[in-house]
């Protein structure tokens, strides 16, 4: 199978998969939940769905119980809407990619000094304003 068609299903399986636990998914363990992105298999018999959770890792190993107990419901949603020979099996992972993302965007406010608008060679706006340039001076008097 082509990589362009196995693109179009992972995408269209995440859009299913993404909408039925926003909207239809009642498990109080499932919330706040992103499904970052979809691998599948070139059979399409299998997809890996990698969700980000918000939440501490307690919270993150619950929600991903809720999401496999809930395989089959979300299996049966994908059969309803996508028109594919074989309904993939899904597997649920964890994409930590936003929590590290997230973490180095700390450090680095941590470690780089905060800039200042004098140290950047450029005056501050309202500097700029109230002296007026001196090619601008009047040009509605008449000149003698």
């Amino acid at each position: 199978m082509s990589s362009r068609r196995l693109e179009k299903a992972a995408a269209a399986i995440r859009e299913v998969v993404s909408m039925a636990i926003l909207s239809e998914l009642k498990d109080p363990r499932v919330r706040d939940v992103t499904v970052t992105f979809v691998e599948v298999s070139p059979d399409l018999r299998h997809a890996k769905v990698h969700v980000s959770v918000m939440g501490d890792e307690g919270r993150q190993k619950l929600t991903l119980c809720g999401l496999q107990s809930a395989a089959g419901f979300l299996q049966a949603k994908i059969a309803e809407r996508i028109d594919i020979r074989y309904t993939p099996r899904l597997s649920f992972l964890l994409d930590q990619g936003v929590k590290r993302s997230i973490a180095v965007a700390r450090i680095l406010q941590e470690v780089l000094p905060k800039e200042e608008p004098a140290e950047t060679g450029m005056e501050s706006p309202s500097a700029a304003e109230d002296s007026p340039p001196a090619a601008d001076q009047d040009l509605n008097e008449p000149t003698p």
